[in-house]
C-alpha cells in the first residue's frame, strides 16, 4: 500500500496488521492498523510508530516520499508498545530525530526501552511547536487512556491526530470514514471505546472540553479509519458515551450447564419484552466478552447468570464479571440469577461483583434444580414487580400479560 495523502504535506504512513485477532483480551475480528502520519515541512515529523514486525513495511512506505534519515521530529502520543514498539529501529535510521512527548510519556518510553541516547524535546499542554509553515499544538490527555496520553493538532489544516481516542480496530485498504460502511466504523467505534476508554469516561468528558474549541476538520486516530465527512456524527458519540448515557435496554448474559439456568434467562426476556424493553441474550459460551461489553455500553439493565459449580460460578462468568468490573459501567440495573443442585453459591457472588461495579439491584433469582411452569411464572411475576416499581424507565406502559 503506498502513502495515502490526508491534506496536502500530510501522509498515513502505518501499516495494516490483517491477522490480528487478539488485542489484549479485546477480540479483534476485523484486525487493525497502527496508524503512523507524517508531516513534511521544514521539519520532516513523524507522529506515532508502529509493532516492531511491521517496521520494514512502514519503512518502505516512508521512503516512497523522504530519506527516513531526515526525519527532524518523532511525536510519541502514547507510549503503548502498539504505537511506540518500532522506536528502537526507527531511532537508529533517524538518528538525529527529537522524540516529542508529554512528561510521562518520557518516563514510560525510558522505562520500555531503556535508551540514554535518545534526545527528548517535553511538551505541555497548549504548547504550540513550529515545524516551518505549519504548527502543532500539543494537548495533554492524562487517562484516556494512560497517564501520558496527549493528542497533536495540525493548526492549519485543522487535523487532530487523537491517538487512542475516536480509534477502531478495523483492517481495510480504505482509510477514510467516506470509503467505508459508516455503521460498521461507528460500531467498532463503540466496541473500542468499552473496551479501552470506558473506565475512563469522566477524563475523556475533560478531554473533549478541551479539545472541542478547536477547530477540527479532520481525527486521525491511532488505530482504524481516519474520520473526514463525519467529525461531528463521532463527536457527538463520543459524548454520548462519555456521559454514561443508556437506553432503556436490557442484555442477559449467561452460561449454563444442563440448561437450567438458560430457562431462566428466557423467562427474563419474556417479561423484559413484555413491558417494551428490547432485550439481547448473550451466551458466554458463544459470544466473545468484548463483544458483550460493547451491547453493557448503552444498555441499562444488565442480568447476569450462571449455576453453581464447586460453589461457585462457571469460569466463563467469573471471567466476563471480572473484565466488567475492570471497566467499571455506571448508571446500570442488575439483576443476578442461576441455578444450583445443592449449594447455590453463585448467584450471590454474581450479585456480589455486580454491587462491586455500582449497579443498583433488583432481587436476585435462585432456583433448585430445573425450574418448573410454576416457578417460572413466579419469577414472571417477581421480575415484573421489580420492573414496576421502576416506571419511570417507561415511554410506554406494558404491552402484554404472561398468560
Amino acid at each position: 500500500m503506498n502513502p495515502i495523502k490526508l491534506k496536502e504535506g500530510v501522509y498515513w504512513v502505518g501499516e495494516v496488521d490483517w491477522e490480528l485477532r487478539n488485542f489484549h483480551g479485546y477480540a479483534t475480528q476485523r484486525g487493525s492498523t497502527y496508524n503512523s502520519y507524517l508531516i513534511l515541512d521544514e521539519k520532516i515529523t513523524l507522529i506515532d510508530g508502529v509493532r516492531p514486525y511491521l517496521y520494514d513495511k512502514m519503512i518502505k512506505r516512508l521512503s516512497s516520499l523522504i530519506d527516513p534519515a531526515d526525519i527532524h521530529y518523532i511525536i510519541s502520543n502514547h507510549v503503548e508498545m502498539d504505537h511506540s514498539g518500532s522506536f528502537p529501529l526507527l531511532t537508529k535510521t533517524a538518528k538525529n530525530a527529537t522524540l516529542i512527548t508529554s512528561p510521562l510519556g518520557q518516563k514510560g518510553l525510558l522505562a520500555h526501552y531503556k535508551r540514554n541516547d535518545w534526545n527528548f524535546k517535553i511538551v505541555k499542554s497548549d504548547e504550540t511547536i513550529s515545524l516551518g509553515k505549519k504548527n502543532i499544538k500539543f494537548v495533554l490527555t492524562p487517562l484516556v487512556h494512560w497517564p501520558d496520553n496527549m493528542v497533536s493538532y495540525l493548526t492549519e489544516d485543522g487535523i487532530l491526530f487523537s491517538n487512542d481516542a475516536f480509534g477502531q480496530h478495523i483492517a481495510s485498504s480504505e482509510r477514510f470514514d467516506d470509503e467505508y460502511p459508516l455503521g460498521i466504523v461507528i460500531d467498532e467505534a463503540e466496541k473500542y471505546y468499552a473496551n479501552i476508554v470506558l473506565p475512563y469516561s469522566s477524563q475523556v468528558q475533560k478531554a473533549m472540553d478541551a479539545v472541542t474549541p478547536l477547530k477540527i476538520d479532520m481525527i486521525a486516530p491511532s488505530h482504524g479509519i481516519v474520520w473526514r465527512s463525519h467529525v461531528k456524527t463521532i463527536v457527538e458519540e463520543y459524548k454520548k458515551w462519555a456521559s454514561n448515557q443508556v437506553e432503556n435496554k436490557c442484555l442477559i448474559i449467561y452460561d449454563t450447564m444442563w440448561k437450567s439456568t438458560e430457562k431462566i434467562a428466557g423467562i427474563l426476556q419474556e417479561v423484559f419484552e413484555s413491558h417494551g424493553i428490547p432485550v439481547k441474550m448473550a451466551s458466554l459460551r458463544h459470544s466473545h466478552i468484548s463483544d458483550i461489553v460493547a451491547d453493557v455500553l448503552t444498555t441499562r439493565f444488565i442480568c447476569v447468570g450462571s449455576p453453581t459449580l464447586n460453589s461457585n460460578m462457571l469460569p466463563t462468568v467469573a471471567g466476563f464479571l471480572t473484565y466488567l468490573k475492570g471497566l467499571s459501567p455506571k448508571n446500570r440495573i442488575g439483576l443476578a440469577f442461576g441455578s444450583y443442585g445443592w449449594g447455590g453459591q453463585a448467584v450471590t457472588h454474581v450479585e456480589d461483583i455486580l454491587k462491586d461495579c455500582g449497579f443498583e439491584m433488583m432481587k436476585s433469582i435462585k432456583v433448585q434444580y430445573v425450574p418448573d411452569e410454576a416457578q417460572l411464572q413466579e419469577i414472571f411475576n417477581l421480575v415484573k414487580q421489580e420492573i414496576l416499581m421502576r416506571e419511570w424507565v417507561f415511554n410506554k406502559p406494558p404491552i402484554a400479560t404472561r398468560v
